[in-house]
């Protein structure tokens, strides 16, 4: 057992190394085959080893099935045995809402509950609770969108240490048998509309970063993972985003990417010096950029949709309309979900919608013709998935719709569960997990 686990454990570093060389986003030892942060070991939604099911139901390839209480759309992540999962569990009685939302905006739903801000980590073996750690218990002091969380920025680890960001309800260091190291109160982020917070914390050596994008001073921040100390603060004018950073290294050198309304931006991890910025992409950015080959894409959709592509090589100060911008989008972009980048490939939804397209992602020569995926009649709001050949797009209304990554993108499964989807799958090994509004899966065959 020892010698297959040896044997396994360096099979996928040295995946792990060749795709490190292609994304330029870091992958150490202590990635192995987990799936650490949002978007997977290496950001891009690829898991580089794992083989999930194709196919599954409510009776069928269903390791196990938990309850969870209250509500959570970030992203289950996964380490050694365990997954952990973040959610905001309302306590006591209902009472009036006392926060200050705008009242008359769309779709805004106001808190009525006392709510504890919960970090748990599940057994992968058989989904028993290892531990669960209530991080704080407040009155939000906003309210959110209907179809959205108070708990809906995704965990990391470097295998050490968890690291939770509540937002508004403060940024936190974990051991991963759930003891406290150090927190970090940021203070009351004001999101456009009152619709919540959202950007997850990311990873890179010893330096995590936090992006504070609201309606009033908005900042990236950096800290020491070891103790909490702020390494650096940058203004950014920005207004609300939902989009976590990209951390990529590009000629020996680490940068952060953080895609907004105004810019996106690359920043020098060390420092904080913004290196480059462009313009073009609308308002409400929510979906992530990826990185491969030394270009950056990065899109969003709202009253309008933008995607394009950047070329880092010699990218300084404003680049837009510049031949580093390597082409644009303006139609059938993505909103609250991320684009999956498997190898040559660029994969995305329009808006929130079931229709993929796909593009040559240095050139953006589209693949073919965008795709409907039958079976799936909700919004999106999950971000695509890759693994084993396969892409796994999950709907709201509880339908993983299963294709081949290929040219032709056949359809290899139509998956129903009971139970709502927002937040984005992880793989693992030969597992998939789902966090949904009721229940956390894990689909595996037996």
């Amino acid at each position: 057992m020892f010698l297959l686990r040896s044997l396994t454990a360096i099979g996928c570093l040295l995946a792990l190394s060749l795709f490190a060389e292609d994304t330029g986003v870091r992958a150490g030892a202590e990635v192995l085959c987990n799936w650490p942060q949002w978007r997977g070991p290496l950001a891009n939604g690829v898991s580089p080893r794992a083989n999930p099911p194709i196919q599954w139901s409510e009776t069928n390839n269903i390791r196990w099935k938990i309850p969870l209480l209250g509500k959570g759309h970030a992203s289950p992540i996964v380490f050694g045995d365990a997954v952990y999962v973040l959610a905001a569990v309302p306590v006591g009685e209902a009472q009036k809402p006392v926060h200050d939302d705008a009242p008359g905006v769309h779709d805004s739903v106001p808190v009525t509950y006392r709510h504890q801000f919960v970090a748990l980590a599940i057994r992968r073996r058989d989904g028993s609770v290892l531990w669960k750690k209530v991080l704080r218990e407040e009155w939000p002091h906003e309210g959110g969108h209907t179809t959205g969380s108070l708990a809906s920025n995704s965990p990391v680890t470097d295998g050490e240490h968890l690291y939770v960001f509540f937002g508004s309800r403060g940024l936190y260091c974990l051991t991963l048998k759930g003891e406290l190291k150090w927190s970090k109160d940021l203070g009351k982020m004001h999101t456009l509309h009152a619709h919540g917070e959202g950007s997850s914390p990311v990873l890179h050596g010893n330096t995590l970063i936090v992006c504070w994008d609201q309606e009033g001073d908005s900042f990236l921040y950096a800290f020491d993972k070891r103790t909490g100390k702020q390494l650096w603060k940058v203004a950014r004018d920005e207004k609300t985003s939902w989009s976590t950073p990209l951390v990529v290294e590009y000629e020996g050198k680490p940068q952060v990417i953080a895609s907004a309304t105004k810019r996106v931006r690359g920043y020098d991890l060390a420092t904080g010096a913004v290196l480059w910025e462009c313009a073009g992409l609308t308002d409400n950015v929510v979906s992530s950029p990826v990185y491969t080959d030394g270009v950056v894409i990065a899109g969003n959709s709202y009253y309008s949709q933008a995607m394009f592509a950047i070329r880092l090589a010699s990218a300084k100060g404003d680049i837009t309309g510049t031949t580093n911008v390597l082409w644009k989008l303006n139609r059938m972009t993505p909103y609250v979900s991320s684009p999956l980048l498997y190898d040559d490939t660029l994969y995305f939804l329009r808006h929130n919608q079931n229709i993929l397209s796909r593009l040559e992602p240095i050139t953006g020569k589209p693949r073919g013709e965008p795709l409907r995926l039958e079976g799936i009649g909700d919004f999106i709001f999950a971000s695509p998935v890759g693994a084993a050949g396969r892409i796994y797009v999950t709907g709201r209304d509880g339908v993983t719709v299963v294709i081949r990554h290929d040219r032709e993108n056949a359809t290899l499964g139509v998956n129903i569960l009971e139970d709502s989807f927002s937040a984005s799958p992880a793989l693992v090994d030969r597992e998939l997990y789902l966090r949904g509004g009721r229940f956390l899966y894990c689909i595996a065959e037996p």
